[in-house]
């Protein structure tokens, strides 16, 4: 029971940590799929979530690969654009610089 209730609070930590991190740029999803293979090792219900997101990555994966080069790039140029986003808002709501004017003064 004791080694139940700690993969427990391992998984949940590493979860929560995980989908905390989603926003930025990095490794969120590797961490919540961490703590979900953590999960799995005693509870069925995180089995049974693990494969069902590894499905639906893996079909998402495979589509892109399928499509041609300019859906590939439009893909990856909006999730630039979004992660350039998140950070963008981060810092200028963290610490109250605002990059894009900061370049702009930097280039002339």
């Amino acid at each position: 029971m004791t080694l139940r209730i700690v993969i427990g609070v391992v998984g949940a930590a590493l979860v929560i940590t995980g989908l905390i991190m989603v926003p930025f740029p990095g490794p969120g999803w590797l961490v919540v799929f961490a703590g979900l293979a953590v999960l799995a090792t005693e509870f069925t219900w995180a089995s049974r979530l693990l494969a069902f997101a590894k499905d639906k990555v893996r079909a998402a994966t495979g589509w892109l690969k399928r499509q041609n080069w300019f859906v590939r790039i439009v893909a990856s140029a909006l999730t630039l654009l979004c992660a350039g986003a998140i950070i963008w808002v981060s810092v200028r709501l963290t610490f109250g610089v605002d990059l894009i004017q900061e370049a702009r003064e930097l280039l002339g």
